[in-house]
């Protein structure tokens, strides 16, 4: 017989979902010429109980669709979870072959094993296939802890025609008919096929018994999952089973042996020879992918030149910046775009005529905007990934793609486009898994904050993405307020992730639809600042009272408007700065106090925000479009006096300015919350307070500037 393990040449680990999306990604990558993964075939191994998930289920036809003959599920069908019957009343292997077929999968069916065959071979009339196929799953795992006799009486016993079939067979021998998934010549069988079969998925659904060979304590118990130790008459049934030479006296004697067969026996040599065909005794993950060659400054130039009097959204200042790398000769394929029917919102139609949107049968039809310069175009080497109104799907590939460096030696460069909540707080886990797998890439809220796309439903009002990130080790996230600032904090992703000593993490950009000026990169730019997350954008140049505004994303242009105002009417002079990243300053300072906590001989280093604002006079007012908790990450390492302004709370469904005079983060509001700061400091009186909430009439949401209209990207 052949090596029953040629079959499974690549394993994965990821659940139904991201084996799908793993599949086709080989295909994609061979597609497009980026590695040859043609010998590559995805075995996924699932429990039945997996199935129930929706996301298990929601991308079958996809799988089938495409025809991806590289990929292979096998459901261990065991008909039990963890405190009952998967399908009590009902057959859970009838069930998944309905919905695996009719998603357009090739189904293969292990559920008896060879001792059923002589009595299949006498059931002329189809008395014991109607038997097997009415009994439910949950009376079988009644079966699979009772005796033969039970066996005999209940499952054959009521009609004479099936008694007469086992007759001349012992209560033992019923009561070791067993089932498919633990018969190896037949699971071999079912392998082969599964390989063999071209132009669809397969599913091999293999009926199994949970805790098999372990003795009547174990087998199909519900409490299988609870038990820890197993008895000596455990011990004993279990060797007996197995025909394992292990005399009583070992079993007894409190340490029992582990059974090797020999150095040279023909079981270990074949051990060790799968072994080193597999690369070794321990999954090992080798990383075989050289480093890429990085585009040079040249490519970041035009988003740092800023945008003159035109107004683009942050959104639109990243896909510019996207274009002009996915050009670039040497990295420009490696690039692959991610997005769930939402590339047009967020401004990529302009991709679709040079870069095409993947699809394995190219386009068979004629595109209803084809005379459109932007009109939709699918191709076999296309490189923008459109998944659907599936933000699983999505994070799937961006994982598949992501991982590929180790996967495959060849890194692609995936690059997930969402709206706002689409992302961490729906498919969360997913990034968990992500980083779980040490896939790298960016990822991209767009839409992003609790104000910036007012009046679509609370699924737009994103104001805690960010915090949901920060508790994900590795995610390195950001809110950019300006291109030039995306130009630095790409470029160092790229080399972060993809250059000399790549590092396993990935990119968090959180990006707005709110169209402003962005202003060229300043002389001598605090690069280190943007990077860390924190440097002085622009210093007040009127008044005698200091003060500190810190500010992050959309909320910059507040911030430099409120500095305006409070030179103007309150004699402040207030410097602005730009927070790239809150959570990057918090993890700087985490790691600097656990340096110092392990080390205290050692001078004790500080943290990069509170050197930053050493010197800076005033009191600090943090402001974002976010909830106060994601600048307050930061609140113990500042000096001096520290608050802020954030959107807490459900969004609120008015114009951008109502929604953020309601909230308490416009421009007026931050003046106000400067000036209450320092009249806690005794800098000014308090009853400038009073009158700067009469004059900005701060108590009348209706009052707000609208601020620009709305819209997407």
């Amino acid at each position: 017989m052949p090596d029953f393990w040629e079959f499974p040449t690549v394993s994965m680990g990821l659940g139904p979902l991201g084996a799908i999306f793993q599949a086709r990604m080989n295909r994609y990558m061979e597609a497009r010429g980026i590695a040859d993964t043609s010998n590559s075939h995805v075995w996924a191994f699932l429990g039945d109980g997996e199935m129930d998930e929706p996301e298990s289920l929601g991308q079958l036809s996809l799988a089938a669709r495409e025809g991806l003959d590289n990929l292979t599920f096998v459901v261990n069908c065991n008909l039990q979870r963890l405190d009952g019957p998967v399908r009590g009343n009902g057959k859970i292997i009838q069930e998944l072959e309905s919905q695996f077929r009719g998603a357009g999968w090739n189904v293969i069916k292990l559920v008896w094993d060879r001792t059923w065959d002589p009595l299949l071979a006498q059931d002329r009339d189809g008395i014991l296939v109607n038997r097997l196929n009415t009994t439910p799953d949950g009376q079988f795992q009644t079966y699979a802890t009772e005796t033969g006799a039970y066996i005999r009486d209940h499952f054959f016993g009521d009609d004479q025609r099936l008694r007469k079939m086992v007759e001349g067979m012992t209560d033992d021998q019923i009561l070791h008919l067993g089932r498919g998934g633990h018969d190896h010549k037949k699971i071999y069988a079912a392998y082969s096929a599964a390989k063999a079969h071209k132009g669809q998925p397969t599913v091999i659904l293999a009926q199994t018994v949970k805790g098999w060979t372990l003795g009547p304590n174990f087998e199909g118990r519900n409490a299988t999952h609870q038990m820890k130790k197993l008895t000596v008459d455990d011990l004993k049934r279990f060797r007996d089973r197995l025909h394992l030479p292990i005399p009583d006296k070992e079993l007894e004697s409190g340490l029992p042996p582990y059974y090797h067969p020999g150095r040279d026996s023909e079981e270990i040599q074949y051990m060790h020879d799968r072994r080193k065909a597999l690369g070794g005794y321990a999954p090992t993950r080798v990383v075989r992918a050289k480093p890429l060659q990085l585009p040079g400054d040249k490519t970041y130039a035009t988003l740092k030149k800023g945008t003159g009097q035109q107004q683009i959204a942050t959104t639109m200042a990243f896909v510019r910046l996207l274009k002009d790398l996915m050009r670039d000769k040497e990295i420009g394929k490696r690039f692959v775009p991610i997005a769930p029917d939402e590339y047009r919102t967020f401004g990529m139609d302009s991709l679709f005529p040079s870069a095409k949107i993947y699809s394995p049968l190219g386009q068979m039809y004629e595109s209803v905007d084809r005379e459109l310069l932007l009109a939709y175009k699918e191709s076999p080497t296309g490189q923008m990934l459109h998944d659907g109104i599936s933000e699983a799907g999505c994070t799937a590939s961006l994982i598949a793609a992501g991982s590929a460096y180790a996967t495959h030696g060849e890194p692609l460069i995936p690059v997930y486009v969402f709206y706002s909540m689409f992302g961490f707080q729906r498919t969360g886990d997913q990034f968990w898994q992500m980083a779980d797998q040490l896939a790298r890439g960016f990822v991209l809220g767009a839409t992003a904050g609790r104000t910036t796309l007012t009046g679509e439903g609370l699924q737009h009002a994103d104001g805690h993405s960010q915090l949901l990130a920060s508790t994900n080790p590795a995610v390195v996230a950001y809110d950019p307020a300006f291109g030039f600032e995306i130009a630095h904090i790409v470029q160092d992703g790229l080399r972060r992730m993809y250059g000399e000593n790549s590092e396993d993490v990935f990119y968090y950009l959180t990006v707005y639809n709110e169209p402003i000026q962005h202003p060229a990169e300043p002389e001598n730019v605090d690069r280190e600042g943007i990077l860390k997350g924190l440097y002085r954008f622009r210093q007040g140049e009127k008044g005698s009272v200091p003060a500190q505004i810190l500010a992050s994303g959309v909320a910059v242009p507040w911030a430099l408007e409120a500095q305006r105002i409070l030179a103007e009417d309150w004699n402040v002079k207030a410097d602005v700065w730009s927070a790239t990243s809150w959570n990057e300053l918090r993890r700087d300072a985490v790691e600097v106090e656990e340096h110092n906590l392990l080390h205290p001989e050692e001078e004790q280093r500080v943290p990069y925000v509170t050197r930053k604002l050493a010197d800076a006079e005033g009191p600090k007012v943090a402001v974002s479009d976010w909830m106060r908790a994601v600048p307050d990450q930061i609140a113990r390492w500042v000096p001096g006096t520290y608050q802020s302004l954030g959107a807490d709370g459900f969004g609120f469904a008015d114009t951008r300015g109502a929604a953020r005079r309601f909230f308490h983060i416009d421009a007026q509001s931050i003046v106000l919350g400067v000036l209450t700061e320092l009249a806690r400091d005794g800098k000014i009186d308090r009853s400038a307070l009073k009158q700067a909430i009469d004059r900005y009439q701060l108590l009348d949401v209706a009052a707000a500037d609208p601020g620009p209209a709305g819209g997407d990207a």
